[in-house]
């Protein structure tokens, strides 16, 4: 049984699944239901869902392909994108997913993390946090997949969601996004001491030691895995899959 927890995130673009590369170019990676019924067969603990686009271009949250995967799926799931109130959460949790992940909306309205916090439980939000490297080498957040910077301080801005009720954070480097060249070991470091809840790393895990690097060296509770996942290797095809588990349980639990 591995101690770490190593999430699937998978991203939506309407009703397809795609992967970017920095936040930036994406390609066509298949069908979401479809791969459900291939992580359904892999055995993987839980998956994660975000429609990149929805706050971008203020969209609608598509409860029909929501819908869809909840049907399809026999795992713990989780959907972030422009969820905007109570009522978009409670609609996302009646169709059968167990988090919502809140990122844009944070920002216009911290009282949501609250009100979902309070209703449905912290262990049902997970507060997402995208970080990028300026020209001068500084850490910036951005919101509405990375197209809006927010200016806030990192810490600052976790410790508020923290007490704010987020039950999690994710944590993107988008400058890692897509580039299978591992974590930001030091920005998830920088995070997971400055709050008590767990801290997903996401962005750049290209091979299984990366997992047993962040968890090592920055204290991440968890894994969220992209790239390494939909594709066969870094400049091939389209291949979902899932790391042998015996590997796995050497690289995380030694």
């Amino acid at each position: 049984m591995l101690r770490t927890r190593l999430i699937p995130c998978l991203l939506l673009k309407n009703e397809s699944l795609v992967k970017t590369v920095k936040f930036k170019e994406y390609n066509y990676i298949g069908d979401p239901v479809n791969t459900v019924r291939i992580f359904n067969e892999l055995e993987v603990d839980e998956l994660m869902f975000l429609d990149i686009f929805a706050s971008k271009e203020n969209r609608d949250i598509n409860f029909k392909i929501l819908e869809d995967i909840a049907n399809e799926c026999f795992m713990p799931l989780s959907y972030g994108g422009n969820i905007k109130s109570l009522d978009d959460a409670k609609k996302i949790f009646k169709i059968g997913f167990e988090k919502v992940v809140i990122n844009s909306s944070s920002f216009n309205n911290l009282k949501l993390i609250e009100e979902i916090s309070n209703y449905f439980g912290v262990q049902s939000v997970v507060c997402s946090i995208d970080i990028k490297n300026s020209f001068w080498g500084t850490q910036k957040i951005y919101s509405h997949h990375g197209r809006k910077k927010q200016n806030v301080d990192i810490v600052s801005w976790v410790k508020k969601l923290e007490k704010a009720g987020a039950g999690e954070l994710l944590v993107t480097s988008i400058d890692k996004e897509g580039s299978w060249e591992g974590y930001d070991i030091e920005l998830i470091k920088k995070i997971t001491s400055n709050v008590q809840i767990p801290v997903i790393a996401n962005g750049g895990c290209g091979k299984v030691e990366h997992l047993g690097e962040v968890v090592e060296k920055a204290n991440a509770s968890a894994c969220a895995i992209g790239s390494m996942l939909v594709y066969q290797k870094k400049g091939m095809g389209v291949l979902v899959n899932f790391p042998d588990k015996k590997e796995l349980s050497k690289e995380l639990n030694g």
